[in-house]
């Protein structure tokens, strides 16, 4: 009895204080957060009550901000168009550091043991690592492609064995950072092709795939296999065909592998592709609203919800994975910028932006269970991408 009690006081005690502190007590699983784009802020959600519980000011230029989270989910990393990277309790909604890191930032990744957080930079070109406790730099890969010619960095991706795979924009490639040593890193260099403009690892953290803005096709790389080098699929989507103006670049961190194919956004044209995942040959396009910024697969694999660039920004439209045909058009509002689903897929959030409000549906009904007014919204990102790779 005195033994149970050794366990059970220091818990009662821990209840006790946060009863008494007027904080509610929360777990991290069903937490996220929603970037206020215009304002520097976020809110903080909670998915299953479907609402707001803070808001978080002084992050600096949100205009294209990504998340990812630490391991137990608790600490949010902001990574800032500015350069700043900031990390947010989300239990105690506030700033616990904050650091500006480069000129111009787009994204950034955690490594799979949860030490290390990475930024890529437009300038000056190339990826800073840091330690994921205190924010203080452990190293940089600088892009230097050619003597004194520095790229832009994009789709940067964690993959299996704290490495980080990445394309150079400007250099045509995928680097692929090894930093089992923090603070001495080992890159080796891939072709690509012409201008890669944003990349995504598959779910099983086998294969990264970078898109290619200035020539049909996808450059793929099998990270089991680097020593084969990279290989051009969908080489020949679009070619021969007039090609539309593209009002916005597909985002390929909202590409798809689900029910054995991978759904991709076709640069330009208002269709998504399908090849099958195994063998990355195309079996199928879907003609769809608009040009396809978002294509996202629901947790289970049964559906796929597409959002797209101006002027069909409005709209949102839902792909059967098992008829690979639409099955839903909806309107959640003005600028649809991003949709994240819940953990387990029951709920979708969407973001309008020039509504200032996150509207929420039921993935089954495709009715509306809730929204809320945030500034501007615009990316949405739950702490359940803590145990996901490559997000």
């Amino acid at each position: 009895m005195r033994r149970s009690l050794q366990f059970l006081l220091p818990g009662l005690l821990v209840l006790l204080l946060g009863a008494c502190a007027g904080t509610p007590v929360r777990g991290t699983g069903d937490l996220g957060l929603v970037i206020e784009r215009a304002s520097g802020h976020v809110t903080l959600v909670n998915t299953s009550s479907r609402s707001a519980y803070a808001r978080v000011g002084g992050l600096g230029d949100l205009s294209h901000a990504s998340v990812v989270y630490s391991r137990d989910a608790r600490y949010a990393f902001v990574f800032g168009r500015d350069g700043g990277l900031t990390k947010v309790d989300l239990l105690e909604a506030r700033i616990v550091t904050r650091v500006m890191q480069s000129g111009n930032a787009i994204g950034g990744a955690i490594s799979q043991d949860g030490r290390i957080v990475v930024a890529q930079n437009y300038t000056p070109g190339g990826i800073k690592a840091f330690d994921a406790d205190t924010l203080e730099l452990l190293s940089e890969v600088p892009a230097e492609y050619a003597p004194g010619q520095f790229s832009k960095v994009v789709g940067l991706a964690d993959v299996p064995g704290n490495r980080f795979a990445y394309a150079l924009f400007d250099g045509g490639e995928i680097w692929v950072s090894d930093f089992s040593d923090p603070k001495r890193p080992v890159t080796k260099r891939y072709p690509a092709g012409l201008q890669p403009y944003d990349g995504l690892v598959t779910p099983d953290g086998r294969h990264y795939l970078a898109g290619l803005f200035g020539e049909d096709g996808i450059a793929l790389l099998d990270l089991w296999q680097p020593e084969k080098g990279s290989r051009k699929i969908l080489e020949n989507y679009g070619r021969g065909e007039e090609k539309l103006p593209v009002f916005k670049m597909p985002h390929l961190r909202g590409w798809s592998v689900a029910a054995g194919r991978a759904w991709l956004p076709a640069i330009g044209r208002h269709e998504v592709l399908v090849a099958d995942a195994t063998t990355w040959k195309e079996t199928g396009r879907v003609a769809v609203k608009g040009q396809p910024v978002f294509v996202m697969a629901s947790p289970d694999g049964r559906q796929i919800w597409v959002n797209f660039a101006f002027p069909d920004n409005g709209w949102v439209q839902v792909i059967d994975t098992l008829t690979a045909k639409v099955v839903q058009t909806l309107q959640p509002g003005k600028a649809v910028l991003h949709m994240e689903f819940t953990p387990r897929g029951e709920a979708v959030w969407v973001s309008a932006r020039d509504d200032n409000r996150v509207v929420i549906y039921d993935t089954r009904t495709f009715q509306t269970l809730g929204s809320f007014a945030a500034e501007a919204p615009s990316g949405i990102f739950f702490s359940s991408r803590a145990a996901r790779i490559g997000l």
